[in-house]
C-alpha cells in the first residue's frame, strides 16, 4: 500500500511538476524574442497571457504550483537523511530559492492585475524595474525553477539509455535558454531607455497600491519561509525521536 502512495506522489510531482516547466520554457522564450524586438516579445506576451489566465490556465498553473508545493513540504518532513549528493543539493537550493525571487514578481503582474487592473506589458514591467532598480532581480529569476526543472526531470529520463545518449544536446538547450533569455531582456531594456532620455513614470496602478503589494510580498514571504522552517523542523524533530526510540529499544533488549 505504502510502495502504491509513494507512486501516485511520484506521479503527482512529476505532473506538477511538467506543468510549472512548461510555463518557465514559456517565460524563456517570450523573453529570448526581445532580441529582434519588442513588439515581437509583447505579441508572444499577449500570447502567453490568454494561455495562463484564462480559466483553464490558472487552474492548471496555480493547480500545480500549489501540489508541488505540498510535496516539496512532504519530502521536507518526510526525509530521513540529509546526506545528498551534489546534484540533488542544487535541485533543492533552486526549489527552494525560485518562490522567493518569483513572488515579488507574481504581486506585481498576476495579484496586481486580478486585484488592482494593472494590464502587464514587457514596457511597463520594465520601467517598473528600471525605477525601482531589480532589473538584475528579474535576469536571475527564472534560473532557479529552470535548474530545479530541468534536474528533475533528468533524474527521471536518466535511466533511458536514448535520454543519456541526447545529454549533451539536452545540456546545450538547457544552458543556451535562459541565455537568450537574458539577451532578449537586456535588449528591450535597451529600446525602453532609448526611446527618451528620461524614462516614462511607473503606472499610476501601481504608484497608488504600492504599499499594499509590499505588504502582500512581505507576508507571503513569510508564510512561505515559516512552512518550510515548520516542514523540515518537524521531520528533523521525528527522526531525532525515532533514533532516540531505536536507541531505547536496543538497550532494552
Amino acid at each position: 500500500m505504502r510502495v502504491k502512495v509513494q507512486s501516485v506522489l511520484r506521479r503527482l510531482q512529476l505532473g506538477s511538476g511538467l506543468v510549472m516547466l512548461t510555463y518557465l520554457f514559456l517565460h524563456l522564450v517570450n523573453h529570448a524574442l526581445g532580441i529582434w524586438s519588442l513588439d515581437l516579445a509583447g505579441h508572444g506576451l499577449v500570447l502567453a497571457l490568454r494561455l495562463w489566465h484564462s480559466t483553464p490556465g490558472t487552474i492548471a498553473l496555480y493547480g500545480a504550483a500549489s501540489l508541488h508545493f505540498a510535496l516539496a513540504l512532504h519530502t521536507l518532513y518526510g526525509r530521513r537523511h540529509w546526506a545528498l549528493p551534489p546534484a540533488e543539493w542544487i535541485r533543492l537550493w533552486a526549489g527552494l530559492s525560485l518562490p522567493l525571487l518569483l513572488i515579488r514578481h507574481a504581486v506585481t503582474t498576476r495579484l496586481a492585475s486580478s486585484i488592482y487592473g494593472f494590464e502587464p506589458d514587457y514596457e511597463r514591467v520594465i520601467v517598473v524595474l528600471l525605477t525601482s532598480g531589480t532589473q538584475g532581480l528579474q535576469l536571475a529569476l527564472l534560473a532557479p525553477g529552470w535548474i530545479h526543472g530541468c534536474l528533475g526531470l533528468w533524474f527521471r529520463l536518466r535511466q533511458y539509455p536514448r535520454a543519456r545518449r541526447m545529454r549533451p544536446a539536452l545540456l546545450a538547450f538547457v544552458v543556451l535558454l535562459p541565455l537568450l533569455s537574458a539577451a532578449g531582456f537586456i535588449r528591450m531594456m535597451r529600446a525602453v531607455e532609448g526611446k527618451s532620455l528620461v524614462l516614462p513614470p511607473a503606472d499610476p496602478t501601481l504608484v497608488a497600491h504600492q504599499l499594499a503589494l509590499n505588504t502582500w510580498r512581505h507576508d507571503l514571504v513569510i508564510l512561505y519561509l515559516a512552512l518550510v522552517a515548520s516542514a523540515t523542523i518537524s521531520g528533523l524533530l521525528r527522526n531525532g525521536l525515532e533514533r532516540r526510540r531505536l536507541r531505547k529499544n536496543s538497550l532494552s533488549s
